[in-house]
């Protein structure tokens, strides 16, 4: 890196973080907030998994939420700040013999926890070749940790991108890295309002996930500009700062645990927009017979016809979920903005534990 003010800040931070993760946590015991715990129960899928991880990567597990779908046999995905490997191993038996997990990390603490048990892990799976690596790398500049454009079908990253000094060009790079009809799918750290300059560059708050959160709405820009035009929010939790000190520092800023779902299609617009048409949930999503949650105001029962935007059209026939949805209609005519407007009273459906407040459509 050139010798620059805003790389030598970006410099300070990768050490603050690394330092952190590698020296000064062993475990997650450590932590002096709850923004990189889980307390929201996972899907039956990765608690079953998880029983086969390794117990030393899941102790040094640290993040904020379960970013990771059902149904994702086969695909090839990427673990932003993978850290132990812990989302990456759980990944590894979902998405099968015939799917790939790479994880990519700058930590080599955190690297080599993550890669010591790779091949007893795959004899657990029965694999007979491996499906996980990890590489090192800063996950601004995926490409040189030796991810190819257009080379995986998801991105999850579990309360890591809020740790980076320039989280617009890791969010570009992750929209290069994913095919067409790719799917970011992450949780992270976000804050209801601007913080000041000393709480974002404190070394604590920094590595607790809280210094480097996002305002929503910047978030919401970084997205658009980059070309994820409709991020959705899966689920919302708050976050709990306990220690006084930081306390004092946070003020009246309140925290919360965010999974969102951004998706990559190139027919997707700012805005919900109406053409008529309407999709069906076949019920085959693992887990899911009953109904699937889209996103935080999407609940598809089985069999039930839900009229539907243009955008959530193409999210679920034209992505990894197409083999479970059917769309009727396309985009021949439109019919104005579409209404994004919240159902009155939410349908109940199998990761309906996972809703959380709900906004409209864009």
């Amino acid at each position: 890196m050139a010798d620059t003010g805003i790389e030598m800040k970006a410099d300070k931070v990768y050490e603050s973080v690394s330092n952190y993760y590698g020296k000064v946590l062993t475990s997650s015991k450590d932590l002096k907030t709850s923004a990189c715990t889980t307390s929201m129960r996972p899907s039956e899928e990765v608690i079953e998994a998880l029983t086969r991880v390794p117990n030393t990567i899941k102790d040094r597990f640290y993040g904020c939420g379960t970013p990771l779908p059902q149904g994702i046999s086969g695909l090839d995905l990427l673990d932003l700040g993978s850290g132990s490997g812990r989302d990456c191993y759980v990944a590894a038996a979902m998405v099968g013999p015939n799917g790939s997990v790479t994880g990519v990390d700058m930590t080599d603490e955190q690297l080599e926890v993550a890669s010591k048990f790779v091949p007893e892990y795959m004899d657990t799976l029965g694999y007979k070749a491996p499906n996980l690596t990890f590489k090192k790398g800063y996950i601004e500049f995926l490409k040189d940790a030796g991810v190819e454009p257009e080379s995986v079908d998801m991105v999850i990253s579990n309360c890591v991108i809020n740790l980076s000094p320039n989280k617009e060009l890791v969010m570009k790079g992750v929209y290069e890295a994913l095919r067409e009809g790719g799917e970011l799918y992450f949780s992270d750290v976000y804050c209801d309002r601007r913080l000041s300059e000393e709480a974002r560059n404190h070394d604590v708050m920094l590595g607790e996930c809280l210094g480097g959160a996002l305002y929503i709405e910047d978030f919401r820009r970084i997205c658009q500009r980059v070309g994820f035009l409709d991020p959705r929010q899966l689920s919302i939790e708050p976050i709990e700062v306990n220690d006084p000190e930081l306390k004092l520092l946070c003020g009246n800023a309140n925290f919360y645990s965010i999974t969102y779902r951004c998706f990559k299609l190139s027919n997707m617009e700012t805005l919900c927009e109406d053409y008529g048409q309407v999709a069906y949930y076949k019920g085959t999503l693992p887990n899911n017979p009953n109904s699937y949650m889209l996103d935080d105001h999407h609940v598809f029962e089985t069999g039930k016809p839900m009229l539907v935007c243009g955008n959530t059209a193409s999210m679920v026939c034209e992505t990894w979920m197409k083999d479970h949805f059917e769309v009727v209609g396309d985009r021949s005519v439109h019919f104005g903005l579409f209404d994004c407007a919240p159902p009155i009273a939410s349908s109940s459906g199998d990761e309906a534990a996972a809703s959380g407040g709900g906004g409209g459509c864009c």
